[in-house]
């Protein structure tokens, strides 16, 4: 996960997005819950995009279990995310809202993020 992300690093199909900070796993749930805070606040305005998908099976043993006995099932699935990774976009909707919204999915996510707009990338 070292390096600075170059592929998906850019604002591609809104105006006000979601950068990533820091290399991470993003989970399943952590996406969802990021997805549902924007669209909750902007009250389904606007356009959303999610630029990340969990595509890596993380497995666990159950607690108390002894040594021996091959892999543990597919706890869960996280999206293997590098710094500079765009997460979220969003188009449509006042700056003031965006930057609201993506700052409350920003609290849902465990890696740190910054908000990004076209204009500061020009």
């Amino acid at each position: 996960m070292n390096g600075i992300r170059t592929k998906g690093s850019t604002l591609a199909f809104g105006e006000y997005g979601l950068k990533a900070e820091e290399p991470g796993w993003v989970t399943a749930r952590e996406i969802e819950a990021a997805r549902r805070a924007i669209t909750g606040y902007v009250k389904r305005g606007g356009q959303v995009w999610v630029r990340l998908f969990p595509d890596k099976p993380v497995s666990s043993r159950p607690a108390e279990t002894r040594m021996g006995g091959g892999k543990g099932a597919v706890d869960h699935w996280v999206a293997v995310v590098r710094r500079g990774r765009m997460l979220y976009e969003m188009a449509d909707v006042p700056e003031e809202s965006a930057r609201e919204a993506l700052r409350r999915a920003a609290h849902k996510l465990s890696i740190p993020t910054r908000i990004v707009t076209r204009h500061d990338e020009i």
